[in-house]
């Protein structure tokens, strides 16, 4: 593969890394939006069920971000195997972190 070529799959993969990133963060936004939600509601009052409901949804979308993360350092990995940031083994244990 030319030098060229490289440079290309470069930007490509620093551009598809920028976009997880970009959604791996709204999807955090979204779940501090729903947080102060919960917290409002907790704060004025509100029946529990709502509440625990609420709360679900947020526990729910922080557990798809960390997913997310994982999925991108996964996908780090495997697009360049001599990248030793993050061996399999501490993948794995992230991975089993959420679950």
């Amino acid at each position: 593969m030319g030098a060229t070529a490289n440079m290309d799959r470069q930007r490509r993969d620093d551009a598809e890394a920028q976009a997880q990133q970009r959604k791996i963060v709204n999807r955090l936004r979204r779940a501090q939006g729903q947080l102060a939600a919960v917290i409002t509601a907790v704060d004025a009052g509100a029946d529990c069920r709502d509440v625990v409901i609420q709360l679900s949804a947020v526990s729910k979308a922080l557990d798809r971000a960390g997913y997310a993360i994982i999925a991108s350092a996964m996908r780090t990995c495997l697009a360049d195997p001599t990248d030793d940031s993050v061996t399999l083994d501490e993948l794995e244990k992230l991975f089993l972190t959420l679950a």
